[in-house]
């Protein structure tokens, strides 16, 4: 797949940019992955709009967490096991969660992705990645 000019083979999460809950997230994410296995793009962002047409996904319904690896989209807790299975160390032990029926894990994720910002908050923009994180980032 390729977004622009960038020929993309690494997996990809696609992630609400102005929430924090989100946000953090991404940045413990970023913190694990000492192998820079991910790509990162927020949902409003081009790359993120343009990832989810190709997909296609709605571009307005932002309450999802999405990981894209090698041609499949994944959402919801779906797409939080994937990258949880391709974390290193003792966050692997969080796959457990896989034996949780889809729907029950789904309904505690909806729940969360309604109050996210009632909860954790909200920015006013997406964030903008450092210097050193902007390779890790599409757009």
């Amino acid at each position: 797949m390729e977004i622009g000019f960038v020929n993309l083979q690494q997996p990809i999460i696609l992630f609400d940019g102005v929430c924090n809950f989100c946000n953090g997230a991404v940045q413990a994410i970023l913190k694990i992955d000492k192998d820079k296995k991910f790509l990162f793009a927020a949902l409003q962002s081009a790359a993120g709009q343009r990832l989810l047409a190709e997909y296609h996904l709605s571009k307005t319904d932002l309450n999802t967490f999405i990981f894209i690896d090698n041609g499949k989209a994944f959402q919801k807790s779906a797409a939080a096991l994937k990258v949880i299975n391709l974390l290193p160390g003792g966050w692997r032990l969080l796959k457990m969660f896989g034996i949780i029926p889809p729907f029950i894990r789904d309904a505690v994720y909806d729940l969360i992705a309604r109050n996210r910002y009632k909860w954790f908050g909200k920015k006013e923009a997406c964030m903008i990645p450092s210097k050193e994180l902007m390779s890790r980032f599409l757009d």
